[in-house]
């Protein structure tokens, strides 16, 4: 074979042999480029859920944060509702232990207020000197110091002294309650020529027949538990260190058998609140242990409604429910105007008896108090939401105040010059807040109860005999709840039927600038012998003649 074949052969095959090593290379980097891709792929995969896992992480600490920023905010409005003052005056005045320093405290009260009694005479104002003086009217028992005979001599010539005057000051005396026993002995009457003859002395109509205690010593017990919050356990000791031994149950039961002997004044007084153009109205819980059906634990209600017109009546009930069902039959019959918080079975009561329903700014505003009250101190200014709000709705109050005295025609005049730009700037602070707030906050709250109560809550402006809030009932309700801290609970529905009516009365007394037991007194004493509904008139609190006190 001649050379230059044999060469080209040779070439041809370490061609042949270069283009396989290619091949066999390009196979293997095709493959490793295969397993790259799958391998990116997978890495690529793993980024993806480890990114959606830090997402998932991220949102789940973000709503962690966000309940907790909650929790916290609750746990200060707890802490504050538990520990915290309960006004919500905005002042300086701090009433820390107010329970030990009380002497300290008021005194220098007392000095500030002495201080400030000024008399206006001519080209200067002076202070007026001394305390305040004693009532008048209170009974006085004079007690004359005189010098002694051998000390009425002039030590200049010997004469004897005569009396030009005395130099007076008075002190508060208080002589302690004594109890005494009232007997009653009705006369037998016989003729003496016969034995058909005999008659006795009728006995006097009582309030409960055969009780133990007198219509007065009944009215100082009703008055001592519901004006005084004095529980019937406490009242039984202080009888028993006077020397009248009275169980607890026996007080108890005379108590409840004045709450049913009252009954005819009490829906005397819900047929006037009725008839009255504005009602104001609210609930509190109270725990009745023996309800026949119901565990002790289960609550119960008092239902307090109030009349804003004409004499003024506190009406108390009690019910075993809060449902709406139980409020429709407390306002059946009434007419006019509703006052009452948000809550919303009130709303279906004025719809079904046709009342136009009024919401209370008190409980608007408590909301963005507590709100307040619950950031950080730190964190408290004037650029805080529930700050803005607070002031606004104090320019509303500012706008009461200046119209307390004037009439009610005045009073709408004013509310629509004034209240109505307040209310303006309110609800473009509410539509500007509402959905940049946690609904769940104590301020997303605020908000929405505010946007909720709106329309009832913009009504007073409409007419001046319409109040700003519902503050009059809330008080009214006051006296029951410092004495169910003391009492605890009725016992029985029969007590707690009992507790309204009484309440009834006292409240609706004191609100007519009637002492309790003064009226309580004369009301006992005459209630056995009323027969028309005359006489029953004739015993509500602005009606009654008073004995001497």
């Amino acid at each position: 074979m001649p050379m230059r074949a044999m060469a080209q052969k040779n070439k041809e095959e370490e061609l042949a042999q270069l283009r396989e090593a290619l091949a066999q290379l390009s196979q293997e980097l095709r493959a490793e480029r295969e397993a790259r891709a799958r391998q990116v792929e997978a890495l690529s995969g793993e980024r993806e859920a480890r990114t959606q896992e830090l997402e998932t992480v991220t949102g789940e600490l973000r709503i962690a944060r966000v309940e907790r920023d909650l929790l916290k905010e609750r746990v200060e409005a707890l802490m504050r509702r538990m520990y915290g003052a309960k006004s919500e005056a905005r002042g300086k005045i701090e009433q820390k232990d107010l329970f030990f320093n009380e002497a300290e405290a008021l005194a220098a009260a007392a000095a500030v207020a002495l201080e400030a009694r000024k008399v206006a005479v001519p080209a200067h104002e002076r202070a007026k000197r001394g305390r305040k003086p004693l009532d008048p009217a209170l009974p006085r028992e004079v007690i004359r110091h005189e010098l002694a005979q051998a000390e009425r001599v002039c030590a200049h010539d010997g004469s004897t002294l005569e009396e030009i005057g005395v130099e007076a000051s008075e002190q508060l005396d208080i002589v302690p309650a004594k109890i005494r026993v009232i007997r009653h002995e009705r006369v037998k009457y016989a003729c003496p020529c016969c034995d058909q003859g005999l008659r006795t002395a009728p006995a006097p109509a009582k309030l409960l027949p055969k009780a133990l205690l007198t219509e007065g010593a009944l009215a100082w017990v009703i008055t001592a538990k519901y004006q005084d919050s004095l529980p019937l356990y406490r009242q039984a000791a202080i009888l028993g260190r006077l020397g009248g031994e009275f169980s607890r149950a026996t007080l108890a039961t005379s108590v409840v058998r004045v709450g049913e002997a009252v009954q005819p004044i009490v829906n005397l007084l819900r047929d006037q609140l009725l008839e009255a153009p504005l009602i104001l109205g609210d609930e509190t819980e109270l725990q009745v242990l023996k309800e026949p059906g119901r565990a002790a634990q289960t609550k119960s209600y008092l239902w307090a409604q109030m009349s804003g017109a004409g004499p003024p009546i506190y009406l108390f009930s009690y019910r075993d429910s809060r449902s709406s069902k139980t409020a429709l039959e407390l306002y059946e019959g009434a007419k006019g105007a509703l006052l009452t918080d948000g809550y919303e079975v009130y709303a279906s009561v004025a719809h079904a008896h046709g009342l136009t329903h009024l919401g209370c700014w008190a409980h608007a505003r408590r909301r963005f108090v507590e709100a307040e009250a619950a950031l950080p101190k730190n964190a408290r200014g004037p650029e805080q939401p529930a700050t803005q709000f607070i002031a606004a709705i104090a320019a509303l109050y500012a706008v009461e105040k200046e119209a307390r005295e004037r009439s009610a025609e005045e009073r709408t005049v004013l509310r629509r010059e004034k209240s109505r730009p307040a209310l303006d700037r309110l609800e473009q602070l509410l539509l500007a807040h509402r959905h940049s707030v946690l609904p769940q906050s104590l301020l997303g709250k605020a908000l929405h109860y505010l946007e909720a109560e709106w329309p009832k809550l913009a009504r007073f402006v409409e007419d001046g005999r319409y109040p700003i809030d519902n503050n009059f009932c809330e008080n009214a309700i006051r006296p029951f709840v410092v004495g169910r801290r003391n009492w605890l609970f009725a016992d029985s529905v029969g007590g707690a039927n009992a507790s309204a009516n009484l309440y009834s009365l006292i409240e609706t007394a004191k609100a007519n600038g009637v002492d309790p037991y003064r009226y309580l007194c004369a009301l006992f004493a005459a209630l056995p012998k009323a027969t028309r509904l005359e006489d029953y008139e004739a015993l509500l609190p602005w009606r009654i003649t008073l004995g001497a006190a």
